[in-house]
């Protein structure tokens, strides 16, 4: 088991609530966000704010962490490519078990994934998993900047947004050689005419 640092912003000291079921602390705070909070698309950049208002409760079992996380995520529209900023706001409801309690659980319940159980360590709450557990799946899948976002010209790159009557006339590649044709026909008759 990897040993916490009791001072980073990330870890709880829940050592005044440790056994005493009932027993419950608020925290609200703003830390920095942890490294690859989020994809490749769309993510809360590492170090931006992320405000935390929190509840731990005490509990048989161990020690439950519930409240909110409110943080701003950035990224590129997937249609045009500009700069996208989306706020995020989350729920987060996790249960850190004691480790004779988390051992407990893996015996009794055999097929569990040990990632179903977070253990407390040494009475400390890591919440750097818990708020990537949370965040990551809320933030969009393909970011846009706008619902009615027309994009980038697929033929030339322009942003549509820019100039909404933007269009090439492009010749069906069937009709090409009929278009060659013509085009012949037309100087023919050009010269016939000098």
């Amino acid at each position: 088991m990897t040993r916490l640092d009791p001072r980073s912003p990330l870890v709880l000291d829940t050592s005044d609530l440790a056994r005493r079921p009932g027993t419950m602390r608020e925290i609200r705070r703003e830390v920095e966000a942890p490294e690859e909070l989020g994809t490749d698309v769309v993510q809360v950049p590492a170090g931006s704010p992320v405000d935390l208002d929190l509840r731990l409760e005490s509990v048989v079992e161990g020690v439950l962490v519930s409240g909110s996380v409110r943080a701003t995520a950035t990224g590129a529209c997937v249609r045009c490519l500009d700069e996208v900023s989306i706020p995020v706001e989350v729920d987060v409801q996790e249960l850190f078990a004691y480790p004779d309690r988390a051992a407990h659980h893996r015996e009794v319940e055999a097929d569990a994934d040990d990632d179903d159980v977070r253990d407390l360590v040494d009475d400390l709450v890591d919440l750097e998993p818990v708020l990537r557990d949370a965040v990551v799946p809320a933030l969009p899948f393909q970011p846009v900047c706008r619902e009615d976002c027309p994009g980038l010209c697929s033929e030339c790159g322009a942003r549509l947004a820019d100039d909404p009557d933007h269009h090439h006339d492009v010749l069906d590649p069937r009709w090409a050689a009929l278009d060659g044709l013509l085009t012949s026909q037309g100087s023919d008759q050009t010269e016939k005419r000098t």
